[in-house]
């Protein structure tokens, strides 16, 4: 077989594999997400608009493609990808609001604070939150209580000041930065490690913690998941100035207008895609001695910089 076939029969069945996320997914939050016969009836229809549908579910993709390295059960690899899916809404739920990014579409739809309102919107992304963690901590997600504790805890620390709220932090932060003192890239690549790679971590470091893979043994795992989650960024960055709104859900260009420094504006738009494909290559690299088990992990990493939303 040549390298293209190979590279295409990746890519094949990395389409199936999303489908078939897509299905399970929304599966999954419609048996999380029940809607009681009281009056939170209308506040748990929220939740499943903001969970159910839409979305590339990369976050749960990355994390079925971690353990496939590790053979490990799909029922509970799909509960851990619900969980940091979880937590990937509530951000964007939050974000949105018109106190952070102030936006009205999100996933070709209206934002949920705009479907309902602010306050449902805030306790929309709390519970998502809660879910998450409550997930993780059911014994159907592993047997072994050590490792659903150390789950906990490597979300937390994802999800929290250091890491995706850490991240968004550091991006308000850059709307009030003085004209003449902007971000440079090592703060923009920070703000990226934060916002967008700490959750990609979790994904990919959460099933060899299932497997009881040793911390000295997840360096290369670490490796692809920092290159894969700065070429995701620099990749959202480069549809931000070149993508169709219609087919990203969502309005394009607010970077530029808001005079925040991004990847592209420091770099240019052929320096940052020529920094995303050897950002992929490395991140490929990182996972080759795993041999064929790495191919979904592969074609993720090569879909990041081919995708158009």
């Amino acid at each position: 077989m040549s390298a293209g076939n190979a590279v295409m029969s990746g890519q094949e069945r990395l389409q199936q594999v999303m489908q078939q996320m897509a299905r399970d997914m929304d599966a999954a939050f419609d048996v999380a997400l029940p809607v009681p016969d009281d009056v939170r009836g209308p506040f748990a229809e929220a939740m499943r608009y903001a969970a159910i549908g839409g979305g590339k579910r990369m976050r749960p993709l990355l994390v079925r493609g971690a353990g496939e390295l590790f053979g490990l059960d799909q029922a509970q690899l799909l509960r851990v990808g619900v969980a940091v899916e979880a937590v990937h809404i509530y951000s964007l739920v939050h974000d949105d609001l018109p106190a952070m990014d102030d936006d009205d579409l999100r996933r070709g739809k209206p934002t949920v604070h705009r479907a309902y309102d602010e306050a449902t919107a805030i306790l929309v992304g709390d519970a998502l939150q809660s879910l998450a963690f409550e997930i993780l901590a059911d014994p159907r997600t592993h047997k072994d209580a050590a490792v659903r504790c150390e789950l906990v805890r490597l979300l937390a620390h994802a999800a929290g000041a250091n890491g995706m709220v850490g991240g968004q932090v550091i991006d308000m932060a850059a709307e009030t930065a003085p004209e003449d003192q902007p971000f440079d890239l090592a703060t923009v690549t920070r703000l990226q490690q934060l916002k967008t790679g700490a959750l990609i971590g979790f994904c990919i470091e959460a099933p060899a913690v299932m497997a009881h893979i040793p911390p000295e043994q997840r360096l290369g795992l670490r490796g692809y998941a920092h290159d894969i989650g700065l070429a995701f960024q620099i990749a959202d960055d480069l549809l931000d100035v070149e993508g169709d709104a219609d087919l990203a859900g969502k309005a394009l260009g607010k970077d530029a207008a808001a005079g925040k420094q991004t990847f592209v504006s420091l770099l240019g738009v052929e320096q940052a895609r020529r920094q995303a494909h050897m950002l992929v290559d490395q991140a490929k690299a990182h996972v080759q001695g795993y041999g064929d088990r790495a191919e979904l992990l592969c074609a993720l990493a090569d879909y990041v910089i081919e995708r158009d939303r």
